[in-house]
């Protein structure tokens, strides 16, 4: 009995692909280092799959477009969490 093993730049994409999700939290999810991730989706993964590079890369652009709104929101809730209540 044979299975189809997925490559890992595959399974990444895919699951990008699916969730929208950002490097960081698809490196949490498969316990690898972010740099795994993006390496495997922005170099490895065009050649194995081009038409799942296309897809995915315009998830990783918005994220990336996104990316100073979340770090604003992430500081709002800091301060905003270590500020005294009246």
């Amino acid at each position: 009995m044979r299975h189809e093993v997925k490559s890992r730049p595959v399974m990444l994409g895919e699951y990008i692909l699916e969730t929208g999700a950002t490097v960081r939290a698809t490196a949490k999810v498969f316990n690898v280092s972010k740099s795994t991730v993006h390496t495997d989706v922005a170099t490895r993964l065009r050649y194995e799959d081009p038409a799942l590079y296309k897809r995915v890369r315009k998830i990783l652009d918005i994220n990336k477009e996104e990316r100073h709104i979340r770090g604003g929101i992430a500081t709002k809730n800091k301060y905003k969490k270590d500020l005294p209540t009246r």
